[in-house]
């Protein structure tokens, strides 16, 4: 047997939890067809992974990428950190199908300009993608911003019955033409008045489907119990499993109830199919919301468009230099982004730690500023979480990585090194591998990541992107 390509001498880490060993990879076109001693094979390029990890590419499975994979198909920012898969279309806000008339609402508009939804149905935005042939895999939620957006004249209160009714028939729609499930940002002014009932109809058409219900919660702030109880409820409601998104507790006053929020996960794991997904920081970020204005932490502006100049500084010293009280500088720089320092550290690795977390970036690519999560989510993971702190074992870190994510999201025969599995691959060295992207110097990529395969091919390595692009969209279930 001719090989394409094989892996020699790698120290395979499978995405399963399951102890690390060492072996070759054959690879033939885009899946890994043989797994052992492959010294006497030949193959058509050879790759030594001695003294490397080898483990399935990384998926991160809270992305804001919609737009980008199309307008930016390198993908450098995701690549370049061993990720070979993006989940979009969190947070409520998705890049179809959606229609619009004038501007995107917030928090819409961290996908791009009004020009940039242009994908009335879910299947025109997944031939969009497939068009592009981004450098990374591609799979979809649906966001009830986006779709309270397309039939309501006004987001600032609940939706009627003939427009919830339209609503359910889009996103049947879109679940025939392959959407992964329906997200909503529920904390968001835009979807605020949006009722339990509403979100709990619109999850009913996900079960005929095997959809999954993500949420980013009403608050993450001192009510945060009850906001996961309505998460809870919505996905027992509509037979559906729930993933919690970015779980954490925002806010001084909040800091250590990480505590009683995994009490209240684990409990309900036990009789509800339940999750979550984090980012290792102690930092969020997304537009400025006033609601969030304090003095208890800082607030780094990452743009305004009212008041573009004072961009890349803290909200306090914009403040004073503007002779404002704190929240009516904020009020002048609207509409604007910001990186809130919201959250304790413990808290952080304690979600992190838990069993039931994934790795999800959340990062904000059409940010002048990004957060650093966006280019350093996954070697941080691997760097200071793994290696530094010992939070848990190298297996237990790519699972949370890979083979949850794929589990979780249905997607087949991905996240994991198996005979038969596809090929979406990364090369790391566990000594070197680090995050260099930070909140003063955010684009950075990150060290360590030595090669990466997307179906069965190298797509990244010299920390450059290949020439060709081999990322794929992924309906629901496709194997």
């Amino acid at each position: 047997m001719l090989f394409d390509i094989i892996i020699r001498n790698a120290e395979i880490v499978d995405g399963t939890n399951a102890p690390a060993y060492s072996a070759d990879l054959g690879l033939i076109e885009d899946r890994i067809v043989k797994i052992g001693d492959l010294a006497k094979q030949q193959a058509k390029a050879v790759i030594d992974a001695d003294g490397l990890v080898v483990s399935p590419g990384f998926i991160d499975v809270h992305t804001h990428d919609d737009t980008n994979v199309i307008r930016y198909p390198d993908c450098l920012p995701k690549i370049s950190q061993g990720v070979t898969t993006v989940i979009v279309g969190n947070c409520g806000i998705s890049a179809s199908p959606a229609v619009l008339e004038c501007a995107p609402p917030d928090p819409m508009n961290l996908l791009g300009k009004q020009e940039d939804f242009k994908y009335p149905t879910f299947a025109q935005y997944a031939e969009a993608v497939s068009r592009a042939q981004p450098a990374v895999n591609v799979a979809a939620l649906v966001g009830h911003t986006t779709l309270r957006n397309n039939v309501m004249d006004d987001l600032l209160r609940e939706a009627s019955e003939d427009e919830l009714a339209s609503m359910r028939a889009s996103l049947e729609l879109a679940m025939q033409q392959g959407a992964l499930g329906l997200s909503s940002g529920l904390a968001y002014a835009s979807a605020k008045q949006a009722t339990a009932s509403e979100v709990m109809r619109l999850a009913e058409v996900l079960a005929e489907h095997d959809g999954i219900y993500t949420t980013h919660m009403r608050t993450e702030f001192e009510a945060i119990l009850q906001a996961m109880e309505e998460a809870f409820e919505t996905g027992k409601h509509a037979r559906v499993p729930v993933v919690i998104s970015h779980l954490k507790c925002a806010g001084a006053g909040n800091w250590g109830r990480t505590v009683e929020v995994l009490d209240l996960m684990e409990t309900t794991s036990q009789h509800q199919d339940v999750s979550c997904d984090c980012y290792p920081y102690s930092a969020s970020s997304s537009t400025l919301d006033l609601k969030q204005v304090t003095e208890d932490f800082d607030i780094f502006i990452t743009w305004s468009e009212a008041k573009p100049e004072y961009a890349g500084q803290v909200l306090a010293d914009i403040a004073t230099q503007m002779g404002l009280p704190l929240l009516e500088a904020a009020k002048a720089l609207q509409p604007a982004g910001a990186v809130y320092h919201c959250m304790d550290e413990a808290d952080v690795e304690r979600v992190l730690k838990y069993r039931l977390t994934m790795v999800g970036s959340d990062g904000l690519p059409n940010d002048p500023h990004p957060h650093p999560r966006l280019w350093g989510t996954f070697p941080k993971v691997l760097s200071h979480y793994c290696r530094e702190r010992e939070l848990f074992p190298l297996e237990e870190a790519v699972h949370k990585m890979t083979g949850m994510s794929a589990i979780r999201y249905n997607l087949l025969n991905r996240g994991v090194i198996k005979e038969g599995a596809f090929a979406d691959i990364v090369i790391f060295d566990r000594q070197k591998i680090k995050d260099t992207a930070t909140f003063e110097s955010p684009i950075s990529v990150a060290e360590g990541i030595e090669c990466v395969l997307v179906n069965g091919n190298i797509s990244y390595a010299n920390k450059e992107v290949a020439n060709n692009r081999f990322g794929r969209f992924i309906y629901r279930q496709e194997k």
